[in-house]
This record gives structure tokens, C-alpha cells and sequence, in this order.
């Protein structure tokens, strides 16, 4: 394997929203820097169970379907 075509892996601290820190290996940043997330499982409602709303922006969803509604699959 050549040498120098890897990424530096190195210890980093990460700060999540809430406050908790913890060190971990990553690519990012240099060694022991701190990366702050803006959104992890403590806050965000994909894994809180939050309210979540599906929206039909600008009708995606006719718009498949008006495109796509009469398209058969299977045997001819």
C-alpha cells in the first residue's frame, strides 16, 4: 500500500447539542479539535418521534402520479 494516501485519523471531541461531549476517531479537523453539531439524536425528531409532517410542496406527489399513474408493471 503506498504511504500518504490515507487521511490523517485522529482523536477529535464532539459536542453534541445538548451539551455531552465525547472524543472520538475522525478525519475531521485536526487533533483535538471540537466539532459542534447542530443536529444529533438527542434533538432531532427522526429518532425523538417528534411531530413529523409529510408535505406535498408544489403537488410532488400528483405530479408523479400524473406523470407516472398509468404505467403497468408486469406481463404484457
Amino acid at each position: 500500500m503506498k504511504s500518504e494516501t490515507h487521511p490523517d485519523y485522529h482523536m477529535i471531541n464532539v459536542e453534541m447539542t445538548d451539551g455531552t461531549k465525547f472524543q472520538t476517531r475522525s478525519t475531521w479537523g485536526k487533533e483535538g479539535d471540537t466539532l459542534n453539531l447542530d443536529i444529533d439524536p438527542t434533538s432531532h425528531p427522526a429518532w425523538t418521534g417528534g411531530n413529523q409532517k409529510l408535505l406535498d410542496t408544489g403537488g410532488q406527489v400528483a405530479r408523479f402520479n400524473k406523470r407516472f399513474g398509468g404505467l403497468k408493471l408486469g406481463k404484457k
